[in-house]
């Protein structure tokens, strides 16, 4: 496969492993918290990061890639929002459908294609403008059904807002990591990918866990009081962050998003199967809208 074209089915596993690693950090904020499930995420993928950094190294020959000037701002900018986002991704989780929620957090695709154009100078055609329009308009009826409007009605607007604010956070922190891959001065994609992930990890698991320490000791506590079902949340996550920053290391991050949007439909099956949430017939046409979106975006970045 030529490489310009790995992004495709990397980000399609990334998506597989990230609905696996949400569904796990959603029944641990039930017995751990949410600051506590959101810290699982990185202290426990960190050590498998590094054995990524460690198997491309040897895999490719390539020596560790240095910090180019730009690498350290656009690592923390990413490593920051995605702990925030994280954070309120869990947060809308307790008190919203799973599938509800991972569809407010795809908002992010339009977000993306602005920001990574501002900050990194991403250019996307017209047409995968558009495809991104058609998708997000999937996500958007997804989201917004008529169960939906009467709980806003009802005063649930707060978690419909946090899933849309974790949707520009995660934003934010893939133009930022976008940033920090690019600005690694040697190495493959694969080898620069896998290093800007381990410094990621390590950085944000240094500061939540500060914070923990300092504020929230119980959550810190449990997280390691669950160790065996937050291990195995950290390796899905980890692996699933690795095909992430490939994904990021190859094409702008806005194709990758986007394409990741059919984590709607893999998390409206697991709604169905896990949490015994039936889709409506607006979930249907929004699935359908998401799917003709996404293959507009791959006719337009594969031609």
């Amino acid at each position: 496969m030529d490489n310009a074209l790995i992004w495709v089915p990397a980000t399609l596993v990334a998506c597989a492993g990230q609905v696996a690693r949400n569904t796990m950090q959603r029944r641990l904020t039930e017995t751990i918290g949410t600051v506590g499930a959101t810290q699982v995420r990185f202290l426990y993928g960190f050590p498998f990061s590094l054995l990524f950094v460690a198997g491309m190294l040897l895999a490719t020959g390539d020596r560790l890639p240095g910090p180019g000037p730009g690498f350290w701002p656009f690592l923390l900018m990413g490593a920051v929002a995605q702990i925030a986002a994280t954070g309120l991704m869990l947060a809308a989780m307790r008190q919203r459908s799973f599938s509800l929620v991972t569809a407010l957090l795809k908002t992010e695709a339009v977000q993306l294609a602005v920001y990574g154009l501002l900050v990194l100078g991403d250019h996307l055609s017209a047409a995968g403008f558009v495809s991104i329009v058609v998708a997000t308009a999937g996500v958007v009826m997804t989201a917004w059904t008529p169960k939906t409007a009467g709980e806003a009605r009802r005063g649930g607007l707060v978690p419909i807002c946090l899933g849309i604010v974790a949707g520009g956070m995660f934003a934010i922190s893939a133009v930022g990591f976008r940033g920090a891959i690019l600005n690694l001065d040697s190495g493959s994609f694969l080898t620069r990918a896998s290093t800007a992930l381990a410094w990621s990890l390590f950085v944000q698991t240094c500061i939540l866990g500060v914070w923990l320490l300092a504020f929230d000791r119980s959550a810190f506590l449990g997280s390691l009081r669950e160790w065996r079902s937050s291990l195995l949340a950290g390796a899905i996550g980890a692996g699933a962050s690795q095909f992430w920053f490939i994904g990021f290391a190859i094409t702008a991050a806005a194709n990758v998003r986007t394409l990741a949007l059919v984590e709607v439909l893999m998390a409206q099956l697991v709604s169905r199967r896990v949490f015994a949430q039936t889709p409506s017939r607006e979930d249907l046409v929004g699935m359908a809208l998401i799917v003709a979106g996404v293959l507009g975006l791959l006719l337009t970045t594969t031609h």
